[in-house]
């Protein structure tokens, strides 16, 4: 069975709260599957959702206000990175990509996640400790040597 995504796990992804969430749910932009009472979105569910016009240009909004808050923090208590990777991928490659960085934002304690795919290109931003980051940067391309 395909992995699939809470609203928490798109919520993180997106940097949308889980109310907005369930408005694009409500409006038809966001759609998945009710299992239990909560909500599950599969990879295509979430292609469709980041390919919506109105959805991509907030996430680009979302994605640009992160890397311009790094930049505009001139006062961090520690030393801090933000990284930004593109990787070109399927549906199913991107799939497991997210899945990695939701398990790895699960276990991070100081460290913010975006991510969205557009025309075969995942990409991925990572804010955060620096020391955190590097651990996370790290065990994806260890993931990708040993594939």
């Amino acid at each position: 069975m395909d992995k699939t995504y809470d609203l928490n796990d798109v919520a993180m992804m997106t940097g949308f709260t889980t109310r907005t969430l369930r408005n694009y749910l409500t409006q038809g932009l966001l759609k998945g599957e009710k299992e239990n009472g909560a909500w599950r979105f599969t990879a295509a569910d979430l292609d469709a959702f980041f390919s919506e016009p109105f959805v991509k240009e907030g996430l680009r909004i979302k994605r640009s206000g992160a890397v311009f808050d790094f930049l505009a923090d001139r006062k961090k208590p520690a030393a801090r990175t933000c990284v930004i990777l593109d990787i070109p991928a399927s549906l199913k490659k991107g799939n497991e990509i997210s899945s990695f960085f939701c398990a790895r934002m699960n276990e991070a304690e100081d460290v913010s996640f975006t991510f969205d795919t557009d025309k075969g290109v995942c990409r991925v931003i990572l804010t955060g400790e620096a020391e955190q980051v590097a651990k996370i940067m790290q065990a994806y391309f260890g993931a990708q040597l040993g594939d």
